[in-house]
């Protein structure tokens, strides 16, 4: 079978797009430093390639036809496409990572990144970005096993570095009406190990199943802190949970456990690849490091 060839270029449909957006030939002419007798000819030939009029002059106007108004709009995908393939090689050149992924701590509230989101996107190049939502050891799989170009972590494994961004905080809630919130405060470990827990899974694939429980008899575990806050609002059990997401309900009670009333640390940003950091990733890690600590 012969091979398509095209009928017309990309210039001829850029010179097309400048017509219409700069309101005639002589003004588009002077925004691409073009002769306009030049524009002309390229229309005129564009047009004589489809055999479909675009232009029409009214009066001493250019307009679009309704045939060109279709044709326009779709060439202006066609070269947002292939100025964003030109911009892939030149990232690729660059070393520019095509997709990086971050990795992002539970006890997190992703509403603080949303600002560094905003502008890392108008940063990125077009760069694709995976958010991955990570609990206990599984932060800390994403580090070793290098799983994702950043990590947000509460905990840093050894012979790691974290730049500090930010703090967390976990509170021990129950609903109003669960026995525990009955009971004289502060209570005691052996007290809460008689109820059921309602904990976190771990997204490690090799979880250590000695964090974020209280050794309690009965656990249910779910997947994320909204699941988690369902089933604590329920009265069904209690769970550690931050206040980003305790605030959304006002049918719970805080609980006080003796020697522990909450847990809180701070929160880091890890490069797990270190030096081997590529420059998408590392624009992500300067952005929220210079925007969170400062905040």
């Amino acid at each position: 079978m012969a091979s398509y060839r095209p009928k017309t270029t990309l210039e001829q449909w850029r010179i097309l797009q400048a017509v219409v957006d700069h309101g005639g030939y002589a003004q588009a002419a002077a925004a691409l430093n073009k002769s306009q007798s030049a524009m002309n000819h390229a229309v005129a030939k564009l047009q004589d390639s489809l055999g479909v009029e675009l232009l029409e002059v009214v009066g001493r106007k250019a307009q679009l036809t309704d045939c060109g108004a279709v044709m326009l709009r779709r060439s202006r995908q066609l070269t947002v496409l292939v100025t964003e393939l030109e911009q892939l090689a030149e990232n690729l050149k660059q070393g520019w990572e095509p997709e990086i992924t971050l990795a992002i701590e539970m006890v997190c509230d992703r509403r603080q990144l949303l600002p560094v989101l905003s502008e890392f996107q108008q940063q990125s190049r077009g760069s694709r970005l995976t958010l991955l939502d990570s609990v206990l050891t599984g932060s800390e799989e994403a580090i070793t096993e290098q799983s994702a170009d950043l990590v947000i972590t509460h905990q840093v494994p050894r012979g790691y570095v974290g730049e500090p961004i930010g703090s967390y905080q976990l509170r021990l809630v129950v609903a109003a009406d669960h026995p525990l919130a009955q009971l004289p405060q502060p209570l005691s470990p052996e007290q809460l190990s008689q109820a059921l827990q309602i904990v976190i899974r771990d997204t490690a694939r090799h979880p250590n199943e000695n964090q974020g429980w209280l050794k309690a008899e009965q656990r249910w575990t779910v997947t994320s802190f909204n699941e988690a806050l369902q089933l604590v609002e329920a009265g069904i059990g209690f769970c550690w949970l931050p206040p980003f997401i305790t605030r959304q309900s006002d049918t719970l009670v805080e609980l006080s456990l003796r020697g522990s009333s909450h847990r809180a640390g701070l929160i880091y940003v890890v490069q797990p690849k270190n030096e081997k950091t590529g420059p998408c990733a590392r624009l992500l890690y300067d952005l929220l490091v210079s925007k969170l600590t400062n905040s």
